[in-house]
């Protein structure tokens, strides 16, 4: 575990000198081509089945039984890169999601739907462990803790490329060469993100730490704060799940088509702007005050969108919430940093992610339900209040 997460200033910790420092560029490159196939996935695996006239809900529920394997198979997976390296985990777990997606075709997911779902859950549990592994390494090849915070900064800011740049990526190889080519690109492409990020040289000379005692089998789950942390995450989660449905009943209502994919795209560009300028900055305080402060600023922003506005007003609504998601990730993460036991980053970075992963899904699933567009709408506003009233009212456990 690093303790190097003070937020005072710090020397050279601009993004140039972060991404200028050795290996920076490359990891968190090959991390974002890595993490593509998670935003590819669900949509490749809807253009499969509804090519084979597959139902929708077949569709619909193998992508989410894609997302929801992927989260729970993080905190797994991040426990075995605390035991044995990234090397090894990262490169068995790749070869093992990669080769569920080139054989999802074959299964004949319309005719054979068991069959694929069982495909499509090894796919989701071997996504592999890059963005907590990258987090954890950001204190090898950032000692400084200023530059730590600006590139945590950086990273929780680009990640959202990932679900903007997926779909689109799905959708055009399966509009070019059909929905197989799609799942090849995604299977592609996840190995090239691993293999550029393995082959660092900071990534192979990662070593686990050596435990002198047996750990607990709960991990880091047995720290209260990060217990709070995770918890509240999941309402993040919520908020963000929800917000894909939402666009898509806003664009229904308004005849505008174009809504339902702008506006979470929207949410995505106001979430690296935020991340960006909170990065740029020390800013006084503990990371665990920041938590709150962003998460009151991404539960209100969700405010405007409750009276159901026209589209061009709800595009510049889903950004208000965007612009405080990078920080309170950022301030999350750096949380964890500080929290996390001895030896066990990976598998607390892991954890986290796989929260705002389950939340997601609870929150898609959560809005399609909702009857009525306030509903819908008060859905990503729950999630998010929930998160806030969760960090304020045992934030004295996150600043221990």
């Amino acid at each position: 575990m690093s303790t190097t997460t003070a937020c005072g200033p710090a020397q050279d910790s601009g993004y140039r000198a972060v991404l200028g420092a050795p290996y920076v560029a490359r990891l968190l490159g090959g991390t974002l081509i890595g993490r593509l196939p998670t935003g590819m996935a669900p949509i490749a695996i809807l253009l499969l089945v509804r090519a084979e006239h597959g139902p929708l809900a077949l569709a619909g529920a193998l992508g989410a039984l894609f997302g929801l394997a992927s989260a729970l198979g993080q905190p797994l997976l991040g426990r075995l890169v605390d035991r044995h390296g990234q090397t090894r985990v990262l490169v068995a777990a790749t070869a093992t999601a990669s080769t569920a997606f080139l054989l999802l075709p074959c299964t004949g997911p319309a005719r054979h739907p068991v069959l694929a779902a069982l495909t499509v859950l090894v796919a989701g549990l071997a996504t592999p462990p890059l963005e907590a592994g990258l987090r954890a390494l950001w204190p090898v090849l950032l000692p400084d803790a200023g530059r730590q915070r600006s590139a945590l900064s950086l990273d929780s800011s680009t990640q959202g490329l990932v679900f903007v740049a997926g779909p689109l990526l799905a959708t055009g190889f399966a509009a070019g060469a059909g929905p197989t080519t799609a799942l090849v690109a995604t299977a592609a492409l996840g190995l090239l993100g691993t293999g550029l990020v393995v082959t660092a040289q900071p990534s192979r000379a990662w070593t686990p730490a050596e435990f002198t005692e047996r750990v607990h089998w709960t991990g880091p789950l047995r720290v209260p704060g990060l217990r709070v942390l995770f918890a509240a995450l999941i309402g993040t989660g919520v908020a963000l799940g929800a917000v894909n449905v939402l666009a898509l009943s806003a664009a229904e209502r308004h005849h505008a088509g174009w809504l339902a994919g702008v506006m979470p795209a929207a949410l995505s560009i106001g979430s690296m702007l935020g991340g960006l300028a909170y990065g740029r900055h020390a800013w006084p305080g503990a990371p665990s005050r920041h938590l709150v402060a962003a998460s009151i600023g991404f539960a209100a922003g969700w405010l405007p969108l409750l009276p159901d506005p026209a589209p061009a007003v709800a595009v510049l609504g889903a950004v208000l919430p965007g612009t405080f998601l990078a920080p309170l990730l950022t301030a999350a993460f750096l949380t964890v940093d500080r929290l996390a036991p001895e030896g066990e980053s990976t598998e607390a970075f892991a954890w986290l992610i796989a929260c705002i992963g389950v939340g997601q899904a609870a929150g898609t699933a959560l809005a399609s339900v909702a009857p009525g567009p306030l509903l819908v709408a008060a859905v990503p506003l729950a999630g998010a209040a929930f998160a806030l009233w969760l960090l304020h009212r045992f934030n004295d456990r996150l600043s221990s």
